[in-house]
């Protein structure tokens, strides 16, 4: 094969941007320039790499492969030019997609960690749903992110490449109920006395689900507000607006006058959370950042 390294710059920036477009505008291309430098890669490389769809680009089953060794090819590429120029080195940029759970108890403290320990990396993150996050680590648009799953905890695979998993911990799922009221004063609830409560609930579809209402309940559930922000959720929840699910690990950050209640009458309902990257040797950086948060995040 003969590549350059400035295909090798196109394609991660069109897996990155998912189109032809952005990547021309990301490099100071023009879009034909990108695509001649896309249709001869492949050529070299005797393979389609990009899928072209009205909504975009992506890669194809191939494609993750080769853009694997573009970056590391990259990333040596670079250090050579520092090295024979006397650069300064440069720092590492990881970009880290999180979980909406995942944001107020694990990055403040993994990030201060990661100051320390490796202060040449630099993380810029999103948040996401695990679905969502797992699509952006497929298409180059995230280096590594934090998602969650349900029992039996399979990793998201509805696409490949399959992903590398790290996991985190296991949380139990709780009901966060105010202070006051109909619940006060108890460390528990059956689950019966949960179909006529006032739900706040996350918006969701099958395609993105959401916490909210109790995972057996939905269908049954009186939804009376809608939030996406776990802050708003908890904050009505201590104005004695309703109830909603959380994860046990959030529970430090809970404003005063929300009570924490395990469901009884069913059985316990655990998330586990975990580090995901696409497979292939990691990065420095990337094993750094996932290091920080492994350990920071355990209970």
């Amino acid at each position: 094969m003969d590549i350059s390294s400035a295909s090798l710059r196109v394609l991660c920036r069109i897996a990155e941007s998912g189109s032809f477009t952005a990547a021309a505008a990301q490099l100071g291309y023009t879009q034909s320039a990108v695509s001649r430098q896309a249709i001869a890669l492949e050529r070299s490389v005797g393979a389609t790499l990009f899928e072209r769809r009205t909504d975009g680009v992506r890669l194809t089953q191939r494609g993750p492969t080769l853009l694997r060794h573009a970056r590391a090819i990259l990333e040596s590429v670079d250090a050579a030019e520092r090295d024979l120029t006397g650069g300064a080195p440069r720092t590492e940029p990881v970009r880290l997609g999180l979980v909406f759970s995942a944001g107020p108890v694990i990055l403040p403290a993994a990030l201060t960690r990661l100051a320390t320990t490796a202060p040449q990396v630099r993380v810029s993150t999103r948040e996401g749903t695990t679905p969502g996050l797992a699509r952006a680590l497929r298409t180059g648009s995230i280096d590594l992110a934090v998602l969650t799953s349900r029992p039996p905890h399979r990793p998201p695979e509805g696409e490949l490449p399959r992903l590398h998993i790290t996991a985190v911990r296991d949380v139990e799922l709780l009901v966060a109920a105010p202070a006051t009221g109909t619940f006060a004063g108890r460390t528990s609830v059956h689950i019966d006395e949960l179909v006529d409560a006032p739900w706040i609930a996350s918006p969701s579809s099958s395609a993105e689900p959401l916490l909210g209402v109790w995972p057996g309940l939905p269908g049954r559930a009186h939804v009376v507000h809608h939030a996406r922000d776990w802050l708003t959720k908890m904050h009505l929840v201590a104005g004695g607006f309703g109830v909603t699910t959380i994860p046990e690990s959030l529970s430090p950050v809970a404003p005063p006058g929300v009570i924490f209640l395990r469901v009884q009458g069913a059985p316990p309902e655990i998330r586990r959370i975990f580090v995901a990257r696409l497979p292939g040797t990691a990065t420095p950086a990337i094993t750094a950042v996932t290091q920080v948060i492994t350990s920071t995040a355990q209970p």
